[in-house]
This record gives C-alpha cells, structure tokens and sequence, in this order.
C-alpha cells in the first residue's frame, strides 16, 4: 500500500563528483545549490544524520559576482580571541586579495548545519580561483547552475 521508508547507511552512500563553472555567478545562489548538492537534498535516498551528498568542485571563483551594492558594502568578521579583537574585511577586500575562493566557502558553509555532519559535509567541497583543478581523475560531471535559473547569472 504505502511505501516504505529506506534510511542510508554510511557503507552504501554513492558519491559523485559534480564541476561547477562559477563565473558571472550570483553567490548566494551559487550557494543554496551547491549546499543542498553536499547535504545530498537532490538525492532520492537522502538521510539527514548520514552524510550522502556529491563531492562538489567549484573553478573560477574570482569571478563570482555580488548583486547590489554587497561589493563595497558587505562586511565578513572574525574574532581573534583577544579582549576587542573583532576584525572585519569587506567583500571587496577578498575578492581582490589572495583567496577570492573564501567568499563562496564562507557562504556555503554558512548554509550547512553546525556540528560534526555539517563539517564532514563541508569537507566534501574545493573551491578554486582558476580554472585548473587536480581532479580531472575523479572525472566530475559539469553542472551548468546558470541554466538552471536566469537569476543564477549576472553580468560583472
């Protein structure tokens, strides 16, 4: 009559690699994507205490882009740990520094739960500025997220 409910055991998870070209890409859609895609939301076996979603290679990083003013306007701030030492750097200030890939890895992990599961989830993403990456032996499958959704894609 009903169908039965299957939960994932760790042992039987498949993952896959999927490609991400980031270019002329908005960020936080870029994000929403590729966290449900580490969560392993778009599968049909999805468990939530079992981490089954895809290993997920993001390239070009650097020309991502931020809608409305968030280039000069956002803010990301850290703690040092030390009494007064919150630091803060704005969006353009990384993105014209040497790790432009921190933008979407900060927004991305922002969208995973917190906790064991969400930090092994995490650590199934590589973002990188260029477009060279070493896991051409993985063979990653490209996933073209601008066709997805025309808002997805935004002219620099």
């Amino acid at each position: 009559m009903f169908g039965k409910t299957t939960i994932t055991k760790p042992a039987e998870v498949e993952k896959k690699w999927v490609l991400i070209d980031a270019t002329g890409l908005v960020v936080g859609r870029l994000a929403t994507i590729v966290a449900m895609r580490l969560r392993g939301k778009t599968k049909v076996t999805f468990t939530p205490h079992v981490d089954d979603g895809d290993n997920v290679i993001i390239i070009n990083a650097e020309k991502i882009v931020l809608t409305g003013r968030k280039f000069d306007q956002k803010n990301y701030y850290h703690h040092t740990g030390f009494v007064g030492g919150i630091k803060e750097r704005s969006a353009k200030f990384i993105l014209e520094g040497r790790f432009p890939e921190r933008i979407v890895e900060k927004a991305v992990q922002r969208m995973l739960p917190r906790g064991p599961l969400g930090r092994q989830q995490f650590a199934n993403l590589r973002v990188y500025k260029g477009t060279e990456h070493p896991h051409a032996a993985q063979s990653p499958v490209s996933l073209d997220v601008g066709a997805l959704n025309a808002k997805n894609k935004r002219s620099a």
